[in-house]
C-alpha cells in the first residue's frame, strides 16, 4: 500500500490542475468532503488553493451509509448533501468546489441548485476521482487531451447513431437522436460546469428505447463496480435498452447475476424482472493516451476508484444504471471499460479495433 502523506510532486498536481481551472489569487474555494473522504486529497487540495492566494473554506459532512440497499460503489452519485439548504448556499457562493466526497457529485440531486449559483457568483467544480494521489499526479490534464476531446465530441453530437462491434462477439446498435452527449478532459473555466480529475473520455447518455443487440464482456475486459478484470467472458443480450439474459459460467457471471437480482428488490422489482438497474446508462469512447487498462492490478481497492481505465485510449465504456435522459433513477451501477472494440457512429469508425481514429 502506498503511504497517504504529502509529497511536494503531488502538491505540484493538484496547483497544475486548480489553475487549469482558471482559479486566481482571492477566489473563493470550497473544499467538499464526507467523513470517508481521503483526507490527503483534501489537504493537497487546501494547500494547492493556498498556494495559489485563493481564500479556502471546508464543508465536511458525515458520511451516508443504507442498509436497505445493496452496497454501492462508483455510482458518481453522493448522498451526502442531502439537500441542506445552508451547504448548498456555500457552495453556490463559491468561484470553486473541489468536490472529494467519495462518490462524487456528477448525479448527485443537488448538482443543477449549486451550478446554477447565487444570482450573484455560478461555480464550477472539479470532483477529484477517489484515488491515490499518485495516480492522480500521472493523469494532470494536457492541451492535446483537452483538444481530442472537444474534438471527439463534436462527431459524438453530430451523430445519428452508433455501432459497437467485436471480434469477442458484441454487436450493438445504439440511436443517438436524443441523447445528451459530453466529454471531459480534467478541469474547466466555464461557470456552471462540472468537470473530473482524471479525464479523457466522450459519454452519451442515451433517451429511451435506444440501445439493443449483443454486448459480450471478455477476457481483461473490465468490472469497475467490483474492481477486477474479467476471466471468464459473459454474454449480455440488451433489448429496449435492458439486460435481459445473462450468459457465461464461472464467477464473473455469477456476480453479475447476483448483484443485478439484489437491485430488482431494492428498486421494488419483481425478481427477474429487468428494473433500472439493468438498463443502460451512458455509452462512450476513452480518449487519454496516459491512462492504463493495466494499472488496477497494481493499486490496493481501497486506493483505487477507476476513472483511469475509464478514459484509456480507445476502450468503449457501457455502464448501466441511472439514466435522467431516459427518465430511470437508481443507485445500482455498472462501468464495463472494454477492449478491442470498434465503434462507428454513421457508419465512421471513431475507434478501430481499440485504437482511436482520428478526424
Amino acid at each position: 500500500m502506498l503511504q497517504d502523506r504529502i509529497e511536494p510532486a503531488w502538491i505540484d498536481g493538484f496547483e497544475t490542475v486548480l489553475r487549469r481551472c482558471a482559479l486566481q489569487p482571492g477566489d473563493v474555494v470550497a473544499i467538499l468532503c464526507e467523513s470517508q473522504s481521503r483526507r490527503v486529497l483534501m489537504d493537497l487540495a487546501q494547500l494547492a488553493a493556498a498556494r495559489i492566494g485563493a481564500r479556502v473554506f471546508t464543508v465536511s459532512l458525515p458520511s451516508v451509509f443504507s442498509s436497505a440497499e445493496p452496497v454501492t460503489r462508483s455510482t458518481g452519485a453522493s448522498p451526502v448533501i442531502q439537500q441542506l439548504a445552508p451547504v448548498i448556499a456555500a457552495l453556490q457562493a463559491s468561484t470553486l468546489v473541489v468536490d472529494c466526497t467519495v462518490e462524487g457529485l456528477m448525479h448527485a440531486p443537488e448538482l443543477p441548485a449549486i451550478l446554477q449559483g447565487n444570482g450573484h457568483t455560478q461555480p464550477r467544480i472539479v470532483y477529484v476521482s477517489n484515488e491515490h494521489p499518485e495516480a492522480l499526479a500521472r493523469l494532470l490534464p494536457d492541451d492535446v487531451t483537452e483538444a481530442r476531446v472537444k474534438a471527439h465530441v463534436k462527431r459524438l453530437r453530430a451523430a445519428q447513431s452508433m455501432r459497437v462491434t467485436s471480434p469477442a462477439g458484441t454487436d450493438l446498435s445504439i440511436s443517438l437522436q436524443g441523447a445528451v452527449v459530453g466529454g471531459n478532459w480534467g478541469s474547466t473555466t466555464r461557470p456552471g460546469t462540472l468537470t473530473h480529475w482524471p479525464g479523457g473520455l466522450v459519454l452519451a447518455f442515451p433517451a429511451a428505447s435506444s440501445v439493443s443487440g449483443t454486448l459480450v464482456l471478455a477476457e481483461g475486459d473490465v468490472n469497475l463496480t467490483f474492481k477486477r478484470y474479467i476471466e471468464r467472458a459473459i454474454t449480455l443480450t440488451i433489448e429496449d435498452d435492458h439486460v435481459t439474459r445473462i450468459e457465461g459460467a464461472g464467477v464473473d457471471a455469477e456476480l453479475l447475476r447476483s448483484y443485478f437480482s439484489a437491485w430488482d428488490e431494492a428498486d421494488g422489482f419483481a425478481a427477474g424482472s429487468p428494473g433500472p438497474a439493468y438498463a443502460v446508462s451512458h455509452v462512450g469512447y476513452g480518449l487519454n493516451d496516459a491512462a492504463r487498462w493495466d494499472s488496477m492490478a497494481l493499486y490496493d481497492k481501497r486506493d483505487f476508484n477507476g476513472t483511469e481505465l475509464r478514459a484509456f485510449s480507445g476502450n468503449f465504456l457501457y455502464s448501466t444504471g441511472a439514466n435522467e435522459v431516459a427518465g430511470r433513477h437508481t443507485r445500482g451501477h455498472f462501468d464495463w471499460p472494454m477492449r478491442g472494440c470498434t465503434v462507428q457512429l454513421d457508419g465512421h469508425t471513431v475507434v478501430n479495433a481499440g485504437k482511436v481514429v482520428e478526424a
